[in-house]
């Protein structure tokens, strides 16, 4: 592909203490999760040409940006507080999947994560995750089918008005941590998450241990949703998939962004 320089070299910090900045916000976390069998799909796209469409400044890899679509299930989501209680009145979003669509960006110093477009399989959710996160949820019919254990492979379906999403996938190695530096921990270690709701910036925090990952090699089946919703997509090459089994998470409150909105 041929990448043109960005306009602007930005250095955001990427390797400070997650868990100390979450915790460093009073009533943090909000809620307790576990994502279960995450699948990362990266494609590399011309940074100028994506940043007309990203609110927040891109955070590059060696001059490259990238978008990654994330694919995964959520699974017991418990506010901290309130005990058995709060999982009780939380069972009906504590569990489902996701397909997740997310760039690079970095504010204010703090890199973290852009999400342009997010699938998920619970309706309650889809209208929650607008309201109180800034989140770009939508409704879609999602399966996934994971068997590592035997054929290490996994299997994933989205189904929506716009459009399907399907893949296949097999695991190359034994899952282990991202190499210092590299690109699989420029693309996965990622722990804030910036949004853009209107005229609305918010960002929340998140922590959890380094994410045991493996290399992925991935069919994509089916993908006339991602072209039918991501104008970047035409652009776009795929160049890696990472997956892992999982992790448990903490996740903050949604916080107000210092800075004046953009308009895209």
């Amino acid at each position: 592909m041929s990448m043109a320089p960005p306009q602007q070299a930005l250095i955001f910090d990427r390797t400070g203490g997650a868990k100390e900045r979450l915790l460093s916000r009073r009533g943090e976390p909000l809620f307790y999760a576990n994502w279960d069998n995450v699948l990362f799909i990266h494609y590399e796209i011309e940074p100028n040409e994506l940043q007309r469409s990203i609110p927040y400044p891109l955070d590059l890899y060696h001059g490259r940006a990238f978008i990654s679509l994330v694919a995964f299930t959520m699974r017991g989501m418990r506010p901290r507080l309130a005990g058995t209680l709060g999982a009780a009145l939380f069972k009906p979003i504590a569990t489902h999947h996701f397909l997740n669509v997310r760039t690079y960006v970095g504010h204010k110093g703090e890199a973290g994560i852009y999400f342009m477009r997010e699938w998920l399989s619970n309706r309650l959710a889809a209208w929650l995750g607008p309201w109180s996160f800034g989140l770009p949820y939508h409704f879609g019919k999602i399966e996934y089918q994971n068997d590592f254990e035997h054929e290490h492979e996994c299997r994933g379906r989205v189904e929506t008005i716009d459009g399907s999403f399907r893949y296949y996938a097999t695991l190359t190695n034994e899952v282990r941590s991202c190499a210092p530096e590299s690109l699989d921990e420029f693309l996965l270690e990622r722990y804030t998450a910036f949004t853009q709701s209107g005229n609305r910036r918010r960002f929340f925090r998140i922590w959890h241990e380094p994410w045991q990952q493996v290399a992925a090699n991935v069919e994509i089946v089916t993908d006339d949703l991602i072209r039918a919703t991501e104008s970047w997509r035409r652009e776009a090459d795929y160049v890696g998939a990472n997956f892992s089994p999982g992790v448990n998470v903490w996740m903050g409150w949604p916080h107000k962004c210092d800075g004046k909105a953009k308009r895209h």
